[in-house]
């Protein structure tokens, strides 16, 4: 079992830098891939970046790639987005999510633990 809060979410203007982290409680946090999503309202939630286990291999969805930064470290059980250059397309329910078995999916059914989502909104 894994509980997982994220944090690290707010108000801030167009062009403005974020950073999310999500800490991770219970057994193994080095064992399990994590990857934050992200809901827009009346859209789906959608992928918006992976690392492996061990930090090794990292995946970004195009939206985000070259703007945002996915690390974590697991002696402090915690993976962390750090976001730049925010776009009000950028506004949402971030959530952090683990899974045993899939490294980068984007697929939000291969995660087996969902964090309750911090809300980022950017004005433009």
């Amino acid at each position: 079992q894994v509980q997982l809060v994220e944090s690290g979410g707010g108000l801030v203007q167009a062009g403005d830098s974020l950073r999310l982290s999500c800490a991770a409680s219970g057994r193994a946090f080095n064992r399990y891939d994590m990857s934050w999503f992200r809901q827009a309202p009346g859209k789906e939630r959608e992928f918006v970046a992976g690392i492996s286990n061990n930090g090794g291999r990292t995946y970004y969805a195009e939206p985000v790639k070259g703007r945002s930064t996915i690390s974590r470290d697991n002696a402090k059980n915690t993976v962390s987005l750090q976001m730049n250059s925010l776009k009000p397309e950028d506004t949402a329910v971030y959530y952090c999510a683990a899974s045993i078995l899939f490294s980068g999916s984007s697929n939000s059914r291969d995660y087996d633990y969902w964090g309750q989502g911090t809300q980022v909104t950017v004005s433009s």
